[in-house]
């Protein structure tokens, strides 16, 4: 593991992960694809085991969707090899699909349709043994019984995020691919579904999600980062952020006036990379502690503003890591 694979933030509980000796549903090496000369996935090694939520994150147009594409079969790599749910990514993508589920970022189901068509549609193109049983077990595991005569189109954001969850997972899959699932959805929808998340892979299954909402990559188990193609960091979220070595020091005041002048006063100054508000307080950072100690010394005995060493977010760390990425579209 690298030093830039090091992390923090709020992990799952030891009790929540899977076990150090779970088999690997994921073991692919150098994999690589391009698309009209610009390399949009570079040389990414990635293991991943049974039972892992195993997050995504990066920009758009950082690789994530097409890398997840290519660890199911959908796409086939220009270079690289290695196996998903122990078939041949290169020759077996067939079977690898037939284990997967995938949920796709934009509602994807027949709106004129209700909970339940949708789903007997879905169960007939698997062609589950017994469609009926299926679609029955689904709705009640997914808590949409009361629901499954309405239409798909008449349906919320966050009920139409449940219902493609049902979808992507009545044939069974022992992978789930979830591509920024919860865009959109307000905030107990977000949490409702991170519940169903959780409760899937304690049940076995594997989960590669990507998101852009820091709160879910700390809800998995592991994460990685990435940026034009490359995979930057990846570890626990709480490995990510020690592995970073950005310093942050937070500074507040009474008075909001005077924290608005000081972020001014600090812009641009060597030593800082990023200052960040928060309300009455003003997040400062940078990767060097001398050169940062050196531009913030100044304020630092000022009457009003008070001091003290925080820990970074991972938002930070993030914006942190892009400002060193080369965009592979210069």
């Amino acid at each position: 593991m690298t030093a830039m694979s090091r992390t923090h933030g709020v992990s799952p509980s030891p009790a929540d992960r899977p076990a150090e000796d779970a088999p690997l549903v994921i073991n692919v090496y150098g994999l690589t694809k391009s698309f009209g000369g610009t390399r949009v996935v570079d040389s990414i090694d990635m293991q991943v085991a049974e039972g892992e939520i195993y997050g995504f994150l990066g920009p758009n147009g950082s690789g994530k969707t097409t890398t997840i594409r290519l660890l199911c079969g959908l796409l086939t790599p220009d270079a690289g090899e290695g196996t998903c749910l122990g078939h041949d990514i290169r020759t077996e993508s067939d079977l690898i699909k037939l284990k997967t589920g995938y949920m796709t970022q934009r509602f994807s189901l027949y709106e004129d349709l209700s909970i339940r068509e949708n789903l007997a549609f879905v169960a007939s193109i698997y062609g589950l043994a017994n469609p009926r049983k299926a679609v029955s077990d689904t709705l009640a595991k997914l808590n949409l019984e009361n629901r499954a005569h309405q239409l798909a189109g008449t349906l919320s954001g966050g009920w139409k995020q449940r219902l493609s969850l049902a979808a992507a997972i009545m044939h069974g899959p022992k992978l789930l691919l979830l591509d920024e699932p919860t865009a959109g959805v307000d905030p107990k929808a977000r949490r409702e579904f991170w519940d169903e998340i959780h409760m899937l892979a304690e049940g076995g299954m594997t989960v590669l999600v990507s998101t852009h909402y820091m709160d879910e990559a700390e809800r998995c188990h592991k994460i990685c980062y990435l940026a034009y193609g490359k995979l930057l960091a990846r570890g626990t979220a709480a490995e990510v952020v020690r592995g970073s070595g950005l310093i942050t020091w937070a500074v507040s005041s009474a008075s909001q006036r005077r924290i608005n002048r000081l972020a001014h006063e600090l812009e641009g100054r060597a030593g800082i990379e990023m200052i960040a508000p928060f309300g009455a307080t003003l997040h400062v950072s940078g990767a060097n502690s001398a050169a940062l100690e050196a531009a913030i010394a100044p304020f630092r005995d000022e009457e009003g503003l008070f001091w003290r060493e925080a820990d970074p977010t991972l938002e930070d760390v993030f914006i942190h890591m892009m400002k060193g990425a080369s965009d592979n579209f210069g």
